[in-house]
C-alpha cells in the first residue's frame, strides 16, 4: 500500500476520477463538506446526488491510482500545493487537482505564458503564423501554453520548441496517452521542454465536452490568449471568452475577410473581446503588463520629405528642378516673402535646397 499522498490529495484525485469537471453536483458537495469529508459521505451513500457517481465510485482504487503516477512520473497537484497555479482562483469552479506529467515546475511555468490557440483546419497563413509568433514568444523567455491539437496548436507548440522554449500543454484526456495519436512525438517534445497537464485522470478519454472544459483552463493559467484562426464554430472561441470571463487579454490576429477560418477572429474583435495585433510586439503589448512591453508605431516607407521639419514642408513641396525667385515660391505657397525667404534659408541650411541661376531648386 502507498502512502505517499495525504487524505486530502487522495480525495481530491478521487473526485477527479468519479466526476466529470464541471459536475455541478460533485463541486457542491466538495463545497459543503470539504473533499476528504464529502467523499466519506459519498462512500457512506453511494446514492447521494442520485447515485450518479457510484459506478464509477465502485471501481476506484486509490493505491492503484498513486502507483500509476508514480510509475509514469505524473505529479498531482491540489490547491495549497506551491506550484498551484494562481489563475485557478479566476474559476468559479477550479479543477478538483491537477495531473501534471513533465520536466518544468507548472506554476512557475506559468508565470509569464501566453495561450497560442486556434482552428484545426488552419490555413498555411496561419499555422506559419502560430509557428513564427510562438518562436518569437519562446526565444524572448516566454512560456506557449496550447492545447495539443492539430492545426495552429500543433504549430505553436512546434515554434516554441524551435526556439529551444518552453511550452505546455493542456489536454482533454488523460496525460498518459497522446492525443491525436500523430502527436505522439510532439507531446513527448512539450513533456520535456514544459508539461503536459490534465483536470481528467490518467485513463480519460478526451471526449467532445472535456474539450470544452479543459479550455477554460488554458485561458485562466496563461497571462493572455491569441487566437490566430477561428471559424463561426471553433472551440478556440470558448477558450477567449472564458479567458475574458476571467479578466485575461484577449488578443486576435486579423486574415482575409473571405477566410472562413478568419470570421471568428474577427468577431472577437468587433465584438470588444480580443484586441486586434498584427505582429508578435503587439501581442505582448496586449496582453502583457501594461506598460511593460509597449510595440514600436508602424511606419510606412521613408521618403524624402519625411526629413523635412514639418513647417517649412510647405515651401520644399513647392520647389522643383526647375529654379523658382523667392516671390514665385511665395506665391506658390500662399506666403508672405519675409516668410518665405525665411523657409529657403533654412532649407538651405539643411541641404534640402539650393540656389541654382538666381532661383532655388529643390536638393
Amino acid at each position: 500500500m502507498t502512502t505517499g499522498w495525504d487524505a486530502e490529495r487522495r480525495a481530491r484525485v478521487a473526485w477527479s476520477r468519479i466526476a466529470e469537471p464541471l459536475d455541478e453536483k460533485a463541486a457542491e458537495l466538495r463545497e459543503r463538506h470539504g473533499a476528504v469529508e464529502a467523499l466519506d459521505r459519498l462512500r457512506q451513500d453511494p446514492g447521494l446526488a442520485a447515485g450518479r457517481f457510484a459506478p464509477r465510485l465502485a471501481e476506484l482504487d486509490l493505491d492503484r491510482e498513486e502507483e500509476l503516477a508514480d510509475r509514469l512520473g505524473i505529479t498531482v497537484l491540489v490547491p495549497g500545493d506551491d506550484q498551484w497555479p494562481d489563475g485557478a482562483d479566476r474559476l468559479l469552479q477550479p479543477p478538483s487537482c491537477l495531473w501534471v506529467r513533465g520536466s518544468g515546475r507548472l506554476a512557475d511555468l506559468l508565470v509569464d505564458s501566453v495561450a497560442v490557440v486556434g482552428a484545426r483546419a488552419a490555413t498555411a497563413y496561419g499555422t506559419q503564423t502560430a509557428g513564427s509568433w510562438s518562436h518569437a514568444l519562446a526565444g524572448w523567455g516566454h512560456t506557449v501554453v496550447s492545447g495539443g491539437a492539430f492545426g495552429i496548436d500543433a504549430a505553436a507548440h512546434r515554434g516554441a520548441l524551435a526556439a529551444s522554449g518552453r511550452t505546455v500543454a493542456f489536454l482533454a484526456g488523460g496525460v498518459d496517452s497522446a492525443y491525436p495519436r500523430a502527436h505522439s512525438g510532439l507531446l513527448d517534445a512539450v513533456r520535456e521542454s514544459g508539461a503536459l497537464v490534465s483536470e481528467s485522470a490518467p485513463g480519460c478519454s478526451p471526449q467532445r465536452h472535456r474539450f470544452l472544459t479543459r479550455n477554460r483552463l488554458i485561458a485562466a493559467f496563461s497571462t493572455g490568449t491569441l487566437v490566430v484562426e477561428a471559424g463561426a464554430r471553433s472551440g478556440s472561441l470558448s477558450t477567449a471568452r472564458w479567458a475574458d470571463r476571467c479578466s485575461r487579454p484577449v488578443a486576435a490576429v486579423p486574415g482575409p475577410v473571405s477566410s472562413e477560418m478568419s470570421v471568428g477572429t474577427h468577431q472577437l474583435v468587433r465584438d470588444g473581446v480580443a484586441v486586434l495585433v498584427t505582429s508578435p510586439e503587439e501581442l505582448l503589448e496586449a496582453v502583457g503588463p501594461m506598460g511593460g512591453q509597449l510595440a514600436l508605431p508602424v511606419q510606412g516607407h521613408t521618403l524624402p520629405a519625411d526629413a523635412v521639419h514639418p513647417e517649412r514642408r510647405w515651401c520644399w513641396e513647392v520647389l522643383s528642378a526647375r529654379p523658382a525667385t523667392p516671390m514665385a515660391v511665395a506665391r506658390a505657397g500662399g506666403r508672405a516673402l519675409a516668410e518665405t525667404e525665411e523657409a529657403l534659408g533654412m532649407l538651405l541650411m539643411a541641404g534640402q535646397a539650393h540656389r541654382v541661376d538666381g532661383g532655388w531648386v529643390r536638393a
